[in-house]
């Protein structure tokens, strides 16, 4: 068909998007499996103080948005988030962080297809195995491998078409939960439910429910409308509005959806503490719920909704992500082949490899609770880097234009910092060690490569200006091992191990800002990625 005819070479990204594009784009990125699941997941760990971590969960990414939405106006090229790694310390860490990045979004479809087949199989049950473990059985990976396929075709469509598609989608996907919310309130008669199960819940749980229950996972997606600013005509005023305003609405949406789960629990359901937490459907969970309290239409509605929310989250996820590729092909960080378009501006290879990867994702985390971790862990990683950008630039670039200028940023952004960093340490020990150890991994292969088989030097590498990374993730390390979140040995308290990741935070702070470019080469950076638009 038209849309894919493809051009050799370099290709240039249409600016099609307008704010109500990236605001939805950024929006139903966000509200995708995470709201079918997420409640559930968060009660069981945190009982009626669930409800708290989605305010603090919410609280968390805002602050890491705020940065975002002004690096974005400065950045406004598709795959900004890494162009500006690039311009802070150098080609190295940019490099690092666009394949980090890339391995942060290629799994996302894939949790979402997993999220569609979960709630299928309670139907059609063929696709999960039934030991309780949610693993995808071989029909079940096919059915996810093919329902990626049909995401990669639709990102064949020319933005503003794609966006269109996704627009429709996104209303839909702010109605049902909202639905669900009065549905559920109404029909409850367990008002008193609030106080069911005292002593079976503790304020840590507040805390560490946020990146085990799919919190963090849920908020996500707010960077969807910066990786597509490179596609708007107006970056500087949509990028901000879509950035800030999806995070706002999608923390309306799931609050709502906290509360009301709570309250349609009976304490039959609690009778063995929340930590037990189990109702007929509980698979399904909001759809379970409507069914126990007798509204057969809303269970049908939410198992519709099943295909249309993770879809959509996971379509506009195999968008942001070959941007990112094309971003990382534009800087030289991969092969200049990923930034093949098609007539209508679409970065078709950089689509085929998101859908490559995402099937490959499907092997190692073939169950949604599973993969919901490991990109917990990596996205707010990635995530990380942005305040420290901001704190950068603010420093060697202060008379830049910025479209949007961030009040008090000299204090949110080292607080949004830190925040990052404490959802790393409640992830705890066991997810913390698997995360590390694969970037230990990738960063030894990739000096490997650049020492000996290319044999360049130490100067060329960049090392002066990344060598705050090894502090950074070792020191996170450690305080994990040192808590008793996620198996770690417990040699300090929980609320100890928070302050020592606050004061480890502002080191590295220190060190990553004396760690930076000098101006004068942030300053012609930042000029030559500005002439690629």
């Amino acid at each position: 068909m038209a849309s894919t005819e493809f051009v050799t070479g370099s290709g240039k990204l249409r600016r099609d998007a307008g704010v109500t594009g990236l605001l939805f784009a950024s929006t139903t990125s966000m509200i995708g499996s995470g709201w079918l699941f997420g409640a559930y997941h968060a009660s069981k760990i945190a009982g009626p103080l669930s409800v708290w971590s989605w305010v603090i969960g919410a609280a968390i990414i805002m602050l890491i948005a705020l940065c975002f939405a002004e690096l974005s106006t400065m950045f406004s090229k598709s795959g900004a988030l890494v162009h500006m790694s690039h311009a802070s310390h150098g080609a190295t860490l940019g490099r690092l962080w666009g394949w980090m990045l890339f391995l942060s979004y290629a799994p996302v479809p894939a949790v979402e297809a997993e999220g569609i087949v979960t709630y299928a199989n309670n139907y059609l049950p063929y696709f999960i195995k039934a030991d309780g473990s949610g693993t995808l059985t071989g029909m079940g990976f096919l059915a996810s491998a093919v329902l990626l396929s049909v995401l990669a075709v639709l990102n064949l469509l020319a933005i503003k078409a794609l966006l269109r598609v996704n627009n429709a989608v996104t209303w839909w996907k702010i109605a049902v939960p909202l639905i669900t919310v009065v549905g559920l309130i109404v029909a409850s008669t367990h008002w008193g439910v609030w106080q069911a199960g005292v002593g079976t819940y503790s304020s840590q749980g507040m805390f560490t429910a946020i990146p085990a229950a799919g919190i963090v996972f849920s908020f996500l997606g707010f960077r969807t409308a910066i990786d597509l600013g490179g596609e708007s005509a107006n970056p500087g005023r949509n990028i901000p509005m879509a950035v800030i305003g999806s995070v706002l609405l999608a923390a309306f949406v799931y609050i709502l959806l906290q509360v009301a789960f709570i309250m349609a629990l009976s304490p039959g359901d609690l009778k063995n503490g929340w930590s037990h937490l189990n109702f007929v459907g509980s698979a399904g969970p909001f759809a379970g719920l409507a069914a126990t309290l007798g509204m057969g239409w809303l269970a049908l509605l939410l198992y519709i909704d099943a295909y249309v929310s993770p879809g959509g989250t996971g379509l506009i996820y195999v968008t942001g992500g070959s941007r990112i590729l094309f971003a990382v092909g534009d800087t030289d960080s991969g092969p200049q082949s990923l930034t093949k378009t098609t007539k209508f501006g679409v970065p078709w290879l950089a689509v085929v490899v998101m859908w490559a990867s995402g099937v490959f994702f499907l092997l190692p985390f073939p169950a949604w609770q599973l993969l919901v971790g490991y990109i917990s862990s990596i996205t707010v990683l990635t995530y990380g880097l942005g305040p420290i950008v901001l704190m950068v630039l603010r420093r060697s670039q202060p008379d830049a234009d910025r479209a949007f200028r961030l009040k008090g940023a000299e204090v949110l952004a080292p607080l949004a910092f830190v925040a990052s960093n404490l959802v790393i340490y409640w992830t705890g020990f066991y997810t913390d060690s698997i995360l590390f150890g694969m970037l230990a991994v990738g960063f030894a292969i990739y000096a490997f490569v650049f020492h000996v088989v290319q044999k360049k030097s130490a100067a060329e590498f960049g090392w002066k200006h990344i060598g705050w990374l090894a502090a950074w993730f070792g020191g996170l390390w450690v305080l994990s091992a040192l808590g008793a979140t996620g198996n770690g040995f417990a040699l300090v308290g929980f609320w100890t191990g928070m302050a020592l990741v606050a004061i480890w935070s502002l080191v590295v702070i220190w060190m990553a800002l004396n760690s930076a470019l000098p101006a004068e080469e942030t300053g012609a950076l930042m000029e030559r990625i500005q002439a690629g638009n």
